[in-house]
């Protein structure tokens, strides 16, 4: 039975054989397994396993597409001479490998997440890449996975929109910034006043997110994860972020970022 990884791959053939044999490989998916288990059932913190995951490439590749429609170029394609359709790969790749070193530990799980990711690389690009072209794909899927986790820094926009992806993954008490279940503070608050993200192509930059709140205390995870994600990215002039609070039957702009 095949693993439900449901990514939008459209006419990007290479991504969807790459999707394919995600969804095949027994041990990729063992290992997010594993991961939940050091996030959530060991640390008792939030979710860091298969739907994670899925939600973060969907995202990032979300991302990229509506900056490769405003006609902005990604790294691959700038420094290597590939095509948009490569960084497509880089993206999901480097959602799909970035938390899997959880299963090591959580600090530094980045770091353990690249040394990971490099054994299901190759084997997810050998069949459709040259030889130097997947050398090419894992440097930019592994510098991603590295960079996505703060002091690191993102160096390639497939890289920063990977990092703003993860930190996205805010809906309905999915926060970023990890908190204790059952424990009563600001994290687990904040968390739980995010009730809908949503991404907008257009309006004042090409991308505009406009986050939903239950309660104020939601901006603690915007601007303690998604704001320095979007800063450290190099992709400030590319989003706008409305943090909005519901109360009751109007609603209240309590933050504006315009980065």
């Amino acid at each position: 039975m095949e693993y439900v990884f449901n990514i939008p791959f459209r006419k990007n053939l290479k991504l969807k054989h790459i999707i394919e044999k995600i969804k095949k490989d027994k041990k990729l998916q063992t290992l997010w397994k594993c991961a939940n288990v050091t996030a959530i059932d060991r640390m008792g913190i939030t979710d860091h396993g298969p739907t994670h995951v899925k939600i973060v490439a969907n995202l990032a590749l979300k991302l990229l597409r509506i900056l490769l429609n405003a006609r902005v170029e990604p790294s691959i394609v700038i420094n290597y001479g590939m095509k948009n359709e490569d960084a497509e790969v880089v993206v999901v790749l480097g959602s799909v490998f970035h938390d899997i070193g959880m299963i090591v530990i959580r600090k530094d799980h980045e770091k353990y997440s690249a040394l990971l990711a490099s054994e299901f690389i190759n084997k997810l690009l050998n069949s459709i890449y040259s030889e130097e072209e997947v050398a090419i794909i894992s440097s930019e899927v592994l510098h991603a996975v590295v960079a996505h986790e703060q002091p690191n820094e993102p160096l390639t926009l497939e890289a920063g929109i990977v990092g703003i992806a993860d930190a996205l993954d805010m809906e309905a008490g999915r926060a970023r910034i990890p908190f204790e279940a059952g424990k009563v503070d600001i994290h687990s608050i904040s968390a739980l006043s995010i009730e809908k993200v949503e991404i907008i192509e257009g309006e004042k930059t090409p991308i505009t997110i406009k986050i939903s709140m239950s309660d104020a205390a939601g901006i603690f995870q915007i601007d303690e994860l998604l704001k320095p994600r979007i800063e450290k990215s190099g992709l400030q002039k590319y989003f706008h972020v409305i943090a909005e609070v519901a109360c009751k039957d109007k609603k209240k702009i309590i933050e504006k970022f315009e980065i």
